[in-house]
């Protein structure tokens, strides 16, 4: 006679076209295991009712029949309907005639068992400093938040069209695992976009598609410093680089911004690699002068040091000439230069790249395969596509006038309806502006702040970018996500915000 057991098995339930409102047959799926055991009719009725309790068996989801179960258990059918039996006398599980078995919508002292929220192991301290963003988790009726773009007039259809596509003609290339610098099309285009755009002298072989910036900076990262190294970055600045650098146990030094961008001079000794945002700086706005960025480029000569040029929204300019990119003015190979598509098409795309000097590709390339081998590729192949056949340039155009006449209407609104209150920073590109306090602090502006949010307008305070502490105090104004035609009863309620504070 065959022995009633087996290792263990994963059970389906096979009534699920009995009831189209039960999960899915994955979703009913639970482990029985019978290593070891005796008692197989107890180990399947206890293990079962812990399913149950546990929510891992929905109620109202099916369970297995009978006959399925001992199939895939390797036991008696006898065995398992005895379990069944001792579910149904304890009202856990109902018997339907024709239709199956079901877990009981009505459940006694159905307690649960709650995950347990201590034990033995303990995070690095670090992990207790890095905040996990809220912001962006609640709605909001007037959206001045930043780094966001407009979601509504993406071009949703001609993408769907695209993805479908790559799925469909590229099943060959895109059902493996593959190179992890990414997707040969995406990268080539990548190249020939920003040499245009930007003027930078790439090819499809220096370029790796990342999971947006913050990828991107963390693999230039693992390849560069090791933990110990000193990292400058710009103070006010863009948090999730410089919280990245101190998971990995990097020291990080916060670095004066003025008018002219960062100061070079006060840059720290020894440090390894210096972040930038050079074209339109994050948070202030203004970009960085030639004089300063020729003497950063100096700087990183002298002391043997890299940078990482974060362009991240440059593609959005409203007058005055382009700026260089940091990257293009540099002979000896020292500038990353990182780029995204989260400002200029979906936040939630995570698409970005870095253009890796010849020195670093194949450390770079391999950084990225153990982190997370590649992007998701059918997204890399409907991107090249969305660039090579140049609606990414018409998507520019489209968002660029657009994003022009918000940038206009909110800078206007600050130099003459908050003019007792803001200074504006000038900036002639992105997708926000920023305004300093003239006499408010950094606490009297929080609360401005959030006063707006719960008058239904989110905008954050300039006070949150400061590196290791607080920064100074003003408004982040961005205009990515906000309709046009919301804008001024947006600014109005912020206005009456202020008002009141005073």
């Amino acid at each position: 006679m065959m022995p009633e057991r087996r290792t263990s098995a994963r059970s389906t339930g096979n009534a699920q076209q009995a009831n189209p409102a039960a999960p899915t047959p994955t979703a009913a799926d639970v482990h029985v295991n019978l290593i070891g055991r005796t008692d197989l009719t107890g180990e399947i009725y206890r293990q079962l009712r812990q399913a149950i309790r546990d929510g891992r068996l929905p109620t109202g989801g099916p369970l297995p029949s009978s006959r399925e179960l001992a199939r895939r258990l390797s036991v008696s059918r006898n065995t398992v309907t005895a379990a069944y039996d001792r579910l149904t006398s304890e009202g856990l599980v109902a018997a339907r005639v024709g239709a199956g078995t079901f877990v009981s919508g009505s459940i006694p002292d159905a307690a649960g068992r709650p995950w347990p929220t201590s034990g033995p192991l303990r995070p690095r301290p670090v992990w207790a400093t890095i905040p996990v963003p809220t912001l962006f988790q609640r709605q909001a009726e007037f959206d001045f938040r930043t780094g966001i773009p407009d979601s509504r007039l993406f071009p949703y259809q001609t993408w769907r069209r695209l993805v479908a596509q790559a799925l469909h003609a590229e099943a060959s290339d895109i059902g493996v695992y593959a190179d992890p610098a990414g997707h040969q099309g995406l990268r080539e285009a990548i190249a020939h976009h920003i040499g245009v755009t930007r003027g930078v002298a790439a090819t499809g072989d220096s370029v790796v598609i990342t999971s947006g910036t913050q990828q991107a900076v963390d693999v230039v990262a693992r390849v560069l410093l090791a933990p110990g190294d000193r990292v400058a970055v710009e103070n006010p600045g863009y948090p999730p680089p410089w919280r990245l650098f101190e998971s990995l146990g990097i020291r990080v030094a916060g670095v004066p911004v003025d008018r002219d961008g960062l100061v070079v001079d006060a840059i720290p000794l020894r440090s390894r690699l210096v972040y930038v945002t050079p074209s339109h700086q994050y948070p202030l706005g203004m970009p960085m002068s030639l004089p300063r960025r020729m003497a950063l480029l100096a700087w990183a000569r002298r002391h043997d040091a890299a940078i990482v040029e974060d362009d991240y929204d440059s593609e959005f300019r409203y007058g005055g000439r382009p700026i260089e990119a940091l990257h293009s003015l540099d002979p000896t190979g020292r500038v990353l230069y990182v780029g995204s598509f989260s400002k200029t098409m979906l936040a939630t795309l995570r698409l970005g790249f870095v253009v890796a000097p010849g020195s670093l590709r194949d450390a770079v390339r391999a950084a990225k395969y153990v982190t997370d081998w590649h992007t998701p590729l059918p997204f890399q192949a409907a991107l090249a596509r969305f660039i090579e056949q140049g609606l990414f340039a018409r998507h520019l155009r489209r968002m660029r006038a657009v994003y022009q006449q918000r940038h206009r209407r909110i800078v206007h609104a600050l130099t003459h309806e908050f003019a007792r209150h803001l200074e504006v920073v000038p900036s002639v590109v992105g997708l926000h502006v920023t305004a300093m306090a003239r006499t408010a602090t950094a606490e009297a502006i929080g609360e401005v702040v959030r006063r707006a949010s719960a008058a239904g307008v989110e905008v954050q305070p300039l006070s949150m970018f400061g590196v290791g502490t607080q920064g100074p105090a003003g408004l982040v104004v961005g205009y990515g996500a906000i309709p046009t035609e919301r804008i001024e009863e947006g600014l109005r309620r912020l206005r009456r915000c202020f008002d009141v504070s005073a």
